[in-house]
């Protein structure tokens, strides 16, 4: 049996029930899971601290003395214990809340222990909570002096398994496995590259022996992660650009061309220009099209997608395009017929609320090649819906539908149809080259001409008049207000309430205006009511959730206010703001939060204030957040489970993988020398863990 899939509830020190609780807190089941769960930072206890040098600020440090005596305070339930700890310099109270009488038992009076943890300051005298404490003889110089600390979640704490109970496990685990972990990549790349052997990484990843080596395992650890990730991701383009053949769009016909000279209604920007060009050259290249379209929101990528369906068009074939939600597949579907006014060219929406009758209608036309372009939500990928020819996908918002569910609409024709994917979230490119690694990519980066760049403000709780004064003067001059709420998750019954009351307070304020309010918790048919009032301007002002987030184009609105808003990622802020600025006249961006808010939310802030760039703001997303957090740009978590590896942090590392595995691939694209069946290995072996979020189709 391979030792690395031994059940952990096997390994000593563990047991059944500490199993079952690092089987659901941190998906730990194996051996390996263990040996691959790295600390999160260290400390080095190579320094013993003087009591006198320190104060409540320091990180964790390191004191050598002796308890003189223990006192317990309190009562009940509220009682804790503090011992008395000098070295001579000074004094200092070490503290339990639980376990006393263990502790009392085991810890003596005048006996020289060496004790470690984080001090703070309690009224005016320093004490260290729950320390580690050992014996000073057991302590010898022979102990690492860089000292791992794991990442653990209450429930582990509560059952005796906090960061020095993971370190005893994993110590101990180390202790008893004698022979070496086998290695898992190829000799050859170990020796070229200079790595170390994994054996060496894993116990020093650990338990350093010193800085230098510790920075070797990390690269050896980080390097091998992510050249698995890039070697999964180039494996699979290779392979759909050698198998998967698509229809030639040779012609740029009529359809294309009358649109082109007649309805255009404004000169492409050089960026459109530039990506149409690209797409140009996929169709008709006799590949399937695979590509990624990001621009960011009010950048023409509509405009964009309806040229590329004319193409599909002027071939013979018909075009679809899925949207996230009803209304964005309304909105759609109301511009693009207006763009193709006059010209002869069927188009219709499918929805969740399309009637029976005209479903049947759709239907019949779609088999019967009547209908050119179809638009809808996931409606478009039920079984019933049969196209004649269908040659192109247009995917809006791509990341809110399954892999699956994109899937089922890529195989509605005997050979797959080209696939243009659009998103409106920039998505960095460090993350890109990850997350959408096996896709061509597009940017429109460039915004219409007549676009005024959106004046964005931070302003506190004690500037309301100000702000309501403000609100006033520009509905009063014809303009329209969004007010958002952060109710992130529509169960939380605060925030609800927050949105509720908002709704009514601003009614209040302003009796002269009409108010609507629009959240995800409202019927379908409302939400939309409520919606086109705003549209129609029959409503001023719009109190809503995030709900409004995607697919609200009204280019009269000016002012978009978003309060709490320290509560958003960087990304949704910028979505958000997206709402306004779409139509000639200045826009603005309120950002609304309490005076009291910490120095690195006013930092992060600040990003939003100094920047209309939506690529610059998700980079700093990125890196203040992590990608498990970026609103709007992954399904949830982090993409691949990164154990060690940081996708923007190891940029480098991560470029250096990619050109490892292409050169690898380029020598052996199919992996059949010996040398390389390692390889073969260990990507089976991480298959569930290494998912490839680039398929898109």
């Amino acid at each position: 049996m391979d030792i690395l899939k031994q059940d952990i509830q096997f390994i000593p020190g563990i047991g059944t029930k500490k199993a079952e609780i690092l089987n659901k807190e941190i998906n730990i089941f194996s051996l390996e899971d263990l040996l691959y769960y790295f600390p999160y930072k260290y400390i080095d206890r190579s320094r013993i601290f003087l009591i006198r040098e320190i104060d409540g600020n320091m990180p964790y440090i390191q004191l050598k003395g002796k308890i003189t005596f223990f006192e317990t305070v309190g009562e009940g339930r509220n009682n804790r214990l503090v011992a008395k700890f000098t070295d001579g310099t000074g004094f200092i109270d070490l503290v339990w809340f639980k376990g006393l009488k263990y502790i009392v038992d085991k810890y003596k009076y005048n006996k020289e222990y060496i004790v470690f943890g984080k001090p703070t300051v309690f009224g005016s005298r320093l004490n260290i909570a729950h320390p580690e404490i050992e014996p000073a003889e057991d302590f010898t110089d022979k102990k690492a002096s860089l000292y791992g600390l794991y990442n653990t979640t209450e429930k582990m704490k509560n059952h005796y398994l906090n960061s020095k109970a993971i370190q005893k496990i994993m110590f101990n685990l180390l202790q008893s496995i004698k022979q070496p972990f086998p290695e898992t990549l190829p000799e050859k790349l170990v020796e070229t590259l200079h790595l170390i052997p994994l054996d060496q990484a894993l116990r020093n990843i650990h338990f350093p022996q010193n800085p230098d080596i510790l920075r070797k395992a990390e690269y050896r650890l980080k390097f091998e992660e992510l050249f698995y990730i890039q070697m999964n991701i180039l494996r699979y383009t290779r392979e759909r650009q050698e198998k998967v053949n698509g229809f030639v769009f040779d012609t740029i016909g009529d359809y294309f061309n009358n649109f082109y000279s007649r309805n255009l209604p404004f000169e492409l920007t050089n960026a459109q220009k530039r990506v149409i060009r690209e797409i140009r050259r996929d169709v008709g290249s006799g590949k399937q099209m695979n590509r990624l379209l990001q621009g960011d929101v009010g950048s023409g990528k509509t405009l964009i997608a309806l040229m590329v369906m004319l193409m599909a068009l002027d071939n013979g074939f018909q075009a679809s395009m899925m949207v996230p939600t009803e209304i964005l597949a309304n909105q759609h579907f109301e511009n693009i017929q207006e763009f193709l006014k006059g010209l002869d060219i069927r188009v219709e929406l499918l929805t969740g609320s399309t009637k029976k009758k005209k479903r049947a209608e759709i239907h019949e036309a779609l088999l019967a090649g009547e209908i050119h372009i179809l638009i809808g939500t996931h409606a478009l990928i039920e079984d019933t819906v049969v196209f004649s020819n269908l040659g192109m996908v247009i995917i809006d918002e791509q990341h809110r539908f399954g892999v699956a569910q994109r899937a089922r609409l890529w195989k509605k024709n005997t050979m797959p149809p080209h696939v243009l994917v659009m998103t409106a979230t920039p998505i960095p490119r460090t993350l890109a080259m990850t997350v959408y690694g096996d896709l061509d990519v597009s940017v429109i980066d460039e915004l219409p001409p007549g676009r005024k760049p959106i004046q964005t403000i931070l302003q506190h709780e004690n500037q309301r008049a100000s702000l309501y004064n403000f609100i006033r003067k520009q509905v009063q001059a014809g303009r329209q207000v969004y007010i958002v709420y952060p109710l992130i998750q529509e169960s939380e019954k605060m925030d609800y309430k927050n949105l509720t009351d908002g709704y009514e307070q601003i009614k209040e304020i302003f009796p002269e205006f009409e108010v609507c309010m629009v959240h995800g918790k409202m019927p379908a048919v409302e939400k939309e009511e409520q919606m086109q009032r705003f549209v129609k301007n029959e409503a001023q002002i719009m109190v809503a959730t995030t709900v409004i987030e995607v697919g609200v184009n009204v280019p009269n609105a000016s002012v978009m206010i978003i309060e709490n808003a320290e509560r958003f990622g960087l990304s949704q802020l910028h979505q958000l703001r997206g709402r306004v600025g779409r139509g000639a006249s200045q826009s603005y961006c309120i950002l609304a939060t309490t005076y009291n808010i910490s120095a690195d939310t006013r930092k992060r802030l600040s990003i939003m204030t100094d920047s209309n760039d939506g690529f610059e703001i998700a980079e700093a997303d990125l890196k203040l957040r992590g990608p498990g957090d970026l609103e709007g740009t992954l399904q949830s978590g982090d993409p691949f489970d990164l154990k060690i590896a940081h996708i923007v942090k190891d940029a480098q590392i991560m470029q250096y993988a990619r050109e490892v595995a292409d050169a690898f691939l380029d020598d052996d694209p199919h992996l059949e020398k010996p040398e390389n069946q390692i390889i073969i290995k260990q990507l089976e072996r991480r298959r569930k863990s290494i998912y490839n979020w680039g398929i898109i189709s």
